[in-house]
């Protein structure tokens, strides 16, 4: 089993990012639409979709929207959070290397870095390929990932907090183009070990998957902001469209 079949499944996981919140949600997703100039009644493919987050957001502004996602334990979440908000989503569990359907959506998203897992840069090509097959003729493509530079500068190589009776303890290092991070909860005698492990892939290295997929790039942001991408900037954001 990958590290990511069994971390994302893990509802640890949901308490070591408890700080990701709506409102980080709703400014990726502002910049989305002050980029594309969106409506409502737009299909989306939101890939690699996890708890729904930014599924949801979508929903909730009126977009026909389709998440996507490997774990069944995050679709289910996913499901609970859509029926708490009042809305519809699609859900579907899946690989994201496998395409979703052909030509069928007006735009994919690929956001909060749920990209660059695989060990094999073959793997990251089918994946974008995937997105590509599913969007129309002209669609849209947006991925928001991590800036290698950025992840490098501000790299933090320990931390750990007490969540209940429970010691989380965070260890970060990069080797061979990858961020590398081992998370141990610790509670009385018991403990459980889960990693992570992304590619820093590089704006050249998305160069060459796009024009293998058929992607023309348009632009490149560096936060949720739409301020220009540098090596200073927090996220690499990537606004790509089908070429035929």
């Amino acid at each position: 089993m990958t590290w990511y079949e069994q971390w994302f499944s893990r509802d640890e996981y949901d308490v070591v990012y408890s700080n990701r919140n709506d409102e980080e949600a709703v400014a990726l997703i502002n910049l989305v639409e002050q980029t594309l100039a969106t409506r409502q009644g737009t299909s989306i493919l939101d890939v690699g979709c996890g708890r729904g987050r930014h599924a949801i957001e979508f929903a909730r502004r009126g977009y026909d929207v389709t998440g996507l996602d490997l774990s069944s334990r995050a679709i289910e979440i996913a499901k609970e959070k859509a029926k708490e908000a009042g809305v519809t989503v699609t859900f579907l569990q899946g690989d994201m290397r496998i395409p979703v359907d052909k030509q069928r959506f007006d735009g994919v998203v690929n956001l909060f870095t749920a990209f660059g897992y695989f060990e094999d840069w073959s793997d990251h090509q089918k994946a974008v390929d995937a997105m590509v097959a599913a969007v129309k003729p002209g669609g849209f493509v947006v991925q928001d990932f991590l800036n290698p530079s950025y992840v490098a500068m501000e790299l933090i190589p320990e931390d750990e907090r007490t969540v209940g009776d429970t010691l989380i303890s965070q260890r970060r290092w990069i080797d061979e183009g990858r961020i590398l991070k081992e998370i141990v909860f610790s509670s009385g005698k018991e403990s459980h070990t889960f990693f992570e492990s992304v590619a820093l892939l590089e704006q050249s290295d998305f160069n060459t998957l796009y024009k293998q997929a058929g992607l023309d790039l348009d632009c490149v942001m560096g936060d949720y902001s739409g301020a220009p991408y540098s090596e200073t900037s927090p996220r690499m954001i990537l606004f790509s469209r089908r070429a035929d």
